[in-house]
């Protein structure tokens, strides 16, 4: 089975901002042989486990991107920052799944994504745990949702919510001095809802919907870029069409 959806996503301009953009957006799912492919934003992921039965473990890798984003801020003093790299991040998953907790259909997964950027932007780890509950209320409604939180390093939090002295004087000092340490990044949670038009969620058109909701604590929140000029609540809305065959 494949799915292919299109559309539109809203998002903050960069990740602390209190404003939004909009962007198209796309996803991939595919199961060939009990093997998973799907992609999540700008980050691609395969569970190569076969999945049989109500218990299986799951693993594979995943690769993706991670911008700059500031370069979209409509935020005129975060928008004279000095511009960061775009990371190349590679990883991989692992975890398990139980089906059949309420249904014969739903999964329950449980699962960490460990990712480094191998190029030149933060040069370290991002840890994310997450719990996953996905199941059909109908043959034509698939619901999904998910909780989890990013742990960073103190190289990636002083690379993306660090404020450097060329960044200062960059800014002509309006942004003051910050230097913050890794850890608890911040906490999230996200509803998809998947609505078949046309035959049923085994094949067909559908519409999707998706909100997610994080938010940054700890020094990330305290941030002159968040504090100052954005805001420690990020939301995330996308919504389009999707054929599944």
């Amino acid at each position: 089975m494949v799915t292919i959806g299109v559309g539109g996503a809203i998002v903050p301009d960069y990740e602390g901002s209190d404003d939004y953009r909009i962007i198209p957006a796309g996803a991939i799912r595919a199961r060939v042989n009990g093997i998973s492919i799907s992609t999540n934003g700008p980050y691609l992921s395969a569970n190569l486990v076969p999945q049989a039965g109500g218990f299986s473990l799951d693993a594979g890798p995943i690769v993706g991107l991670r911008f700059d984003d500031r370069r979209h801020s409509d935020d005129d003093v975060v928008r004279l920052m000095l511009k960061r790299k775009t990371a190349i991040e590679v990883g991989g998953f692992a975890g398990f799944s139980v089906r059949g907790i309420l249904d014969p259909y739903d999964t329950l997964s449980f699962h960490l994504d460990v990712l480094h950027d191998i190029g030149d932007a933060y040069k370290s780890t991002v840890f994310d745990p997450h719990v996953d509950f996905s199941t059909p209320v109908s043959r034509k409604t698939y619901v999904s949702l998910s909780a989890g939180a990013e742990i960073v390093s103190d190289k990636f939090a002083r690379y993306y919510f660090g404020v450097t002295p060329a960044d200062s004087a960059a800014t002509g000092g309006l942004l003051p001095l910050y230097t913050p340490n890794g850890g608890l990044k911040n906490l999230k949670a996200s509803l998809l809802v998947n609505q078949s038009l046309t035959g049923d969620l085994l094949g067909g058109l559908s519409v999707f919907g998706l909100v997610q909701y994080s938010r940054l604590v700890g020094d990330f929140k305290r941030s002159p870029i968040v504090e100052q000029r954005g805001s420690a609540s990020q939301w995330i809305g996308a919504a389009g069409l999707a054929y599944t065959w």
